[in-house]
């Protein structure tokens, strides 16, 4: 089931709400565990026992893990529940990519196993490995409820697309949690904020990238009107998804962690990834980066950890060499940076925003490129390579017809729209103003985006495929 759908907007939601309002204390975490299941198999109904193995395995490990806690027993269910985790992961998401590069490699033709890719496995499987990491390592208890366990995990609002929730982050929460009407109109205005990023910013910038991939009249500027256009587009996708998911969690009482914070405006590739993807980012850094030992080791080693850590992040996004480079490709320019680049870049802030905008928009064809055989086509007709021409009618006219959704875009992918609404909040009667336009414009977003859902095509979120 998608947010951004009338089913979700109209049906589940309110009836979800009301059903968890009235609800006793003792029984709130049963009506979201019940609703949350329901949200997944409305999708994918095979896949749901899948995800309650996840949770049984996951629940079982943490009390064995704490049980066995200072013993080599308590180890050893961790590296279990690893395996079996990362096994089944590996299994629906790689298993085709490995058989298929084997094939490759050995001229043999094992045949594909076929295996559909289960919505949100990516995600979950993260936040359970955090929460049996953090067990052994002591950071939290093992919850011995399973009811409060399976929400944590299965809970609606970040269980397809994130963000990644840790575990000890909504320990608390899941136990007591409070609940208010300024809580639940904050958690709708940001649910209708990221639901607009959706529906009226990154679906028409998704139509113009389709428009682009169909069209045989491409040329230099509409190679780069589509970089462009799919660069804005992945961020209101997901950012818009990510606001949701804050939104709703806001509503049922918890407290999601931020996930994107203006990537667009970063002074270097560093910061950029402090900034992107936060959740992915830290659980990267505390799972594995440190681990390995992150910058506390020899230069090369350091080096070696950035490199492994950027390999798996890209491997995270999908089972194809794309990513893997895609992934390298940050890793390239993350070392740079730190040898030396780092320096240089704090002495111009225009070239060093102008230098992170190039190679993020390069990044972005390659991410979202079919194969590196296409990602190389787009990258090469970016500069000209094959001798197409510089500008073509289609992209002037293309130009003119989004135009209008670029500048939205690009405007607010910044802080401004941000700024100016807090400076008019500073000023005297500027509070009063927003408190009464605030729910006027709330409204009528959600008009708009009924309308453009009714009249609408199926709009998938990007990250729905990871």
């Amino acid at each position: 089931m998608l947010f951004s759908s009338i089913p979700f907007l109209y049906y589940f939601l309110p009836c979800v709400l009301i059903l968890y309002f009235i609800a006793p204390r003792c029984l709130k975490n049963s009506v979201l565990l019940l609703a949350s299941l329901f949200f997944y198999a409305w999708g994918e109904p095979k896949y749901v026992v899948l995800m309650a193995i996840s949770i049984v395995l996951g629940y079982v490990f943490g009390l064995l893990i704490e049980a066995w806690r200072g013993t080599k027993l308590s180890k050893f269910f961790l590296i279990l529940s690893l395996v079996t985790s990362l096994g089944m992961l590996g299994y629906f998401k790689y298993a085709d990519f490995f058989i298929s590069n084997f094939n490759a490699v050995t001229g043999l033709s094992v045949p594909l196993l076929k295996i559909a890719l289960p919505i949100g496995i990516s995600f979950y499987t993260f936040q359970i490995l955090s929460y049996t990491v953090d067990v052994y390592r002591g950071e939290v208890k093992a919850q011995r409820n399973f009811i409060s366990l399976a929400t944590y995990v299965a809970l609606f609002p970040q269980l397809i697309a994130g963000p990644i929730v840790r575990y000890s982050d909504v320990a608390v929460q899941l136990e007591s949690r409070t609940h208010s009407i300024s809580n639940l109109a904050l958690g709708m205005r940001r649910f209708i904020f990221g639901l607009g990023k959706k529906i009226l910013i990154a679906n028409a910038l998704g139509e113009l990238c389709d428009i682009f991939k169909e069209s045989g009249d491409k040329s230099v500027l509409f190679f780069w009107l589509y970089a462009i256009a799919f660069t804005l587009h992945i961020y209101f996708d997901f950012s818009g998804y990510s606001d949701m998911a804050i939104g709703l969690g806001k509503m049922f009482g918890f407290d999601f962690l931020e996930n994107f914070d203006y990537p667009y405006i970063s002074g270097s590739i560093t910061e950029f990834w402090r900034r992107w993807h936060m959740s992915l980012g830290s659980w990267f850094r505390d799972y594995v980066y440190i681990p390995l030992g992150g910058n506390r080791v020899s230069k090369a080693r350091w080096f070696l950890n950035i490199f492994i850590v950027w390999l798996l992040t890209g491997f995270w996004h999908g089972s194809a060499w794309n990513f893997i480079v895609w992934g390298l490709f940050f890793a390239v320019l993350l070392v740079i940076e730190k040898l030396w680049l780092l320096k240089l870049l704090k002495k111009s802030k225009v070239w060093s925003h102008i230098y992170v905008l190039f190679f993020v928009v390069i990044s972005f064809v390659i991410f979202n490129a079919a194969d590196m055989k296409e990602a190389f086509q787009y990258i090469g007709g970016m500069f000209g390579a094959g001798g197409i021409p510089f500008i073509s009618d289609e992209w002037s006219y293309y130009l003119r017809s989004y135009a209008v959704v670029l500048i939205v875009a690009i405007i607010g992918a910044t802080p401004l729209l941000k700024k100016l609404v807090l400076s008019i909040k500073k000023k005297p009667a500027g509070e009063k103003v927003m408190n009464v336009l605030e729910p006027v414009v709330m409204v009528v977003l959600l008009l708009m985006m009924t309308a453009f859902l009714v009249d609408g095509s199926f709009n998938p979120f990007l990250y729905f495929r990871f």
